[in-house]
């Protein structure tokens, strides 16, 4: 039987980003996991980067560069690109964020502070993203194939895309 890379999705992950939960306590959450981390790591968490983190938070979806520069400019921070790829290349450095390859865009971590490897389910329709956990480059069928080649994965990015249920209750009606 031929397995695919669904099979790299860990059983147990619960997908966050299509139901309904108390947004105002995951942004209060992953803002403390990032002062805290940053605290502890001797790290800036400068207004600029907690900006950018808190307007990721805030849309809860996948943000272009640009469109989060537009933001930064209007909460009075610089207008120029490097303001808001410096900040992002430390959100996704330091996984309090991640890059949503297939939309070019970027997307506040569901689980900050926590060691994780990300899945992502994208909506083909309306582009929403649920982040949910995956075997990673240490388990299932991607891991098992490195480790018989001995190839060391460095990492990963999982993106399926599909219908979030909201689009697929519309299309079925």
């Amino acid at each position: 039987m031929t397995r695919g890379p669904a099979s790299d999705i860990a059983p147990e992950a619960e997908p966050l980003g299509f139901d309904a939960h108390d947004h105002g306590h995951c942004v209060k959450t992953a803002l403390t996991a990032a002062e805290v981390h940053c605290s502890e790591n001797g790290l800036r968490f400068t207004p600029v980067r907690r900006a950018a983190l808190e307007i990721l938070l805030g849309e809860h979806r996948a943000m272009g560069a640009y469109d989060l520069l537009d933001r930064l400019h209007a909460a009075g921070f610089g207008a120029q690109p490097p303001v808001a790829y410096r900040a992002l290349d430390f959100l996704v450095a330091n996984g309090f964020a991640h890059k949503i390859e297939r939309l070019n865009a970027f997307i506040a971590c569901a689980h900050p502070g926590a060691s994780h490897a990300p899945a992502f389910l994208i909506c083909r329709n309306c582009d929403a993203v649920a982040e949910t956990h995956s075997a990673g480059a240490s388990g299932g069928t991607l891991g098992q194939a490195a480790k018989a080649t001995g190839f060391q994965i460095e990492r990963t990015v999982i993106e399926a895309l599909g219908l979030c249920p909201g689009c697929a209750e519309k299309a079925d009606a």
